[in-house]
Parts: C-alpha cells; structure tokens; sequence
C-alpha cells in the first residue's frame, strides 16, 4: 500500500508537469504562428528581436538619478555654457562654436535629433555661472552641459547641475580644486557628475616650472593670480612644484581683476628680486602687468612667464607680450581622430575656419568638441526608444558611461576619466613669442613640451 502511494503521488506529479508544459508549448505556438521572426525551434533569436526590445534591455543606468523622456519628433537637449560677452569672450566663444559643431557632425541618437540651443553665458564669474546653472536646471529636458569656459563660474555651477542629476564637462575649466590633488583627494570644489577635457593645473604647474628651473636655469620667481580658483591655482602649482625642484619663490600676490595700476603690487614683488615672474591671469590685467613691469626698479630683466588664459590672439597682438613665454594645452593635434563624429582635427579646424572667418582665438576649442561628441556617446549609451516612440535617457546613465570612459579617441587625443573627472590628455607645451606682429608664429613657437 505504501508503494502504491508513492506510485500514485509520482503520477499525480508527472500529470501536472504535462499540463504545464502543454499549456506553455500552447503559448510558444501562438506565438510562432504570428510572427514569422521565429526559428525552427520556435525560439526568439536575439537578430529577431526588435529594435526597441533591444535597447530598452540594453542600456546603462539603474534609473536612480530619474529619466528624461524626449517624446517622438522633438530634439533631445544640451547646452553650452561658455563666456561669451565681457573680456574673456575669446575664450568661450570659440569653446560654443566647438560644441555647435561637434552636435551637426555627431547627427541623431537613435532617431532623435540633438539641439545645444541657444549659447549660455557664465561671465567668466561665479555670479555668471550660478545664474546660468539655475536656468539649465529649470529645464527639466536638458541632459548635460558643455562648460564652463571659466573654472570660478564652474565652482557655482557644479553643485547645482550635480544635485539635477545630469553631467557638465568643460573643455577649459583647468583648476585642481574641481577635480583632485592627482593624489587621490578630492578637490574643494569637487562634484559628482563633473567632468573635464582641458587638463588639470597641476601638470601645467609642474610643466613651467620644470621649463623655468631646468631650461631657462632660473632659480628665483614670483607669482601673481587675481584671486579666481583658475589663477590662484595654477600659481599655487607653480610656485609647489618649483620649490620642489630647488628654486625659491620669493613672492607670490593678488591683484584684482580690474586694477590697471600694477605698480604697487610690481614693486612689492621687485624687494625678492625674482629672476622670473608668472602670472597666469587674464586680459585685462595681464596687459597692464606686462606693460609695467619692466618699468620697475628691480624687474628690468626679469624674465615675463604667463599662462593659457593670455595664450590668445589678442594678448599676443601686444608688443609687450613679446619675449615672454606662455604655458599651455598642446594643441598640435595633427590627424588626431575623434571616433564619435569620424572627423579629424585638421578637418575640424578647417571647419571652422570656413564657418567663422578666422582661426580659433583660444586653444580649447578641440577640447570642448571632444566634450561634445563624449556627452552624445553618453546620452546613446545611456538612452532607449519605448514602445511610444519616445526616447529615455537614464540620468545614472549618462555618468556611469562617463565615469568608465577609457582609450577614447578625440582630436586632442587619447582620452581616459579618472575616478575625479580629469578626462584630459594633460599634455602641456610652453611657446615663446617673439613678434607681435606674427601672432600664428608665436602660437606655434614650442619650446618645450611635457607628457605626463
């Protein structure tokens, strides 16, 4: 009786697996007879799936940061945030135009076209940039922003982009504070979802001062910043990084952005009786501290080092800007490829060049289209079209995409993320300028150049 139990409770069970598997062999012959996608064995093979079944499954993000849908026929939507009016307009001008032509060359995401809008400011100031942010993040459609020119205007705008969820990556923001001490501690100013193309100051630091103490065979300096996170940056990191290598600083001051009369602050430098003066800021006080500083009892023959914020067209139109060597990004992109849009940066320049009727009047613009095409890969990366004909894009995403970026090929190079957003090739040249009257000879006299 025991067995005839057991037999019994056997073929109660065999008799429910039988149904189930009918009624589910059922279920797989409706399916084969109305769709003709099926194989043999009336398996769905992953060639058959759809288009959108296959990228609703497979995209990044885990939608923790929210979603951003684009609805079927309109434009998905990021920004350029550079300073385009005021007295660093020639920085963030050419920065916008790399983004608006990195988005025509990149096209659509799948499907959806891309629109960058109309151009923000941020003023090159804090003001600027926090304003600016408030209105991006109004707009509960952007994606990211490209930006900002200026790192003072990223230190209020960072925080507000990264509590929205969504990405900034600048093509010129070079101060250390935004990302890390390359030591593995965050910077002051440090925000998730922040990320960068330009390098980090403290290679460009390094690289005047290896220049300055090695080559030149200067052992005395000063070092004047105007109080913005960019220039008390990099002065910071020039003045480490030569008395790390032996030199002596012998003063290191402020000036404020809008002085013109340079004497007081000049002739407080010349009681060091530094060899070499540095003094990364920008027009228009670096105009009044080239043309006064010679005429100060004790800086005669100092030697006049400046930094990518006068590595401009219009500081190098200057007759005092001769004689004097500048820092900056190396630009000598050559046919240095970006993998998103399939243009070179030869192609790129002459680009725009025709679109614009010059040549760029700053060196970011290849870092702010790399920026570009980068945030376009992300949106991709992280995005999907549903079964509206909608696109959703996963803010996490975006980051995850960007946060793992490696061996990215961009026209200013071989492009890696680190843990703090610090994408940039950090490859840094040194020029000197000799004639102010043949500025593109002086852009591209290199001196001495530094690869990390």
């Amino acid at each position: 009786m025991k067995l005839s139990r057991k037999l019994m409770m056997l073929l109660a069970v065999l008799l429910s697996f039988s149904l189930i598997a009918a009624a589910c062999g059922d279920d797989d012959d409706d399916t084969s007879a109305g769709d003709s996608g099926s194989d043999d064995s009336g398996d769905m093979s992953d060639d058959d799936m759809s288009d959108d079944d296959q990228a609703m499954g497979d995209h990044l993000g885990d939608g923790s940061l929210g979603t951003i849908t684009v609805e079927a026929g309109a434009e998905v939507q990021i920004r350029s945030l550079n300073a385009i009016t005021g007295d660093v307009a020639f920085l963030g001008i050419p920065n916008q135009r790399g983004v608006e032509a990195a988005v025509a060359d990149y096209g659509q995401i799948h499907g959806f076209d891309v629109t960058s809008g109309e151009g923000l400011d941020d003023l090159c100031s804090a003001d600027g940039g926090q304003a600016a942010a408030q209105q991006i993040v109004a707009d509960e459609q952007i994606v990211g922003v490209v930006g900002t020119s200026c790192s003072g205007a990223a230190t209020a705008a960072a925080p507000l982009i990264s509590d929205a969820g969504i990405v900034m990556i600048s093509g010129s923001n070079t101060s250390p504070a935004l990302t890390s001490d390359l030591a593995g501690t965050a910077g002051a100013n440090y925000n998730t979802g922040y990320y960068r193309t330009a390098h980090n100051d403290l290679y460009q630091g390094a690289a005047m001062a290896q220049f300055v103490f090695g080559e030149l065979g200067i052992t005395t300096a000063a070092a004047i910043h105007d109080g913005d996170p960019y220039t008390q940056g990099l002065a910071q990191a020039f003045a480490d990084a030569f008395e790390a290598l032996g030199g002596e600083i012998t003063g290191f001051t402020g000036v404020n952005k809008e002085d013109t009369d340079m004497v007081p602050v000049l002739t407080e430098l010349a009681a060091g009786s530094p060899e070499a003066l540095f003094f990364p800021i920008f027009q228009p006080a670096g105009d009044h501290v080239a043309d006064q500083a010679h005429g100060v009892a004790g800086l005669e023959n100092t030697q006049l080092l400046a930094a990518d914020g006068l590595l401009v067209t219009g500081f190098f139109e200057l007759e005092q800007s001769e004689g004097m060597y500048f820092s900056g990004p190396d630009v000598r992109f050559g046919e240095n490829l970006n993998e998103s849009t399939g243009k070179t940066a030869a192609e790129v320049l002459a680009d725009y060049e025709a679109a614009h009727g010059e040549a760029p009047s700053a060196p970011f613009w290849g870092h702010s289209y790399d920026a570009a095409a980068m945030l376009l890969d992300a949106i991709s990366a992280a995005s999907y079209v549903d079964d509206s004909g909608n696109l959703v894009i996963d803010k996490a995403g975006v980051r995850e995409y960007l946060d793992t970026l490696t061996g990215y090929s961009g026209v200013i190079g071989t492009i890696n993320c680190d843990d703090f957003g610090d994408c940039g090739s950090q490859k840094i040249t040194v020029v000197l300028h000799e004639d102010s009257g043949d500025v593109d000879a002086g852009m591209s006299n290199v001196v001495f150049d530094y690869a990390p």
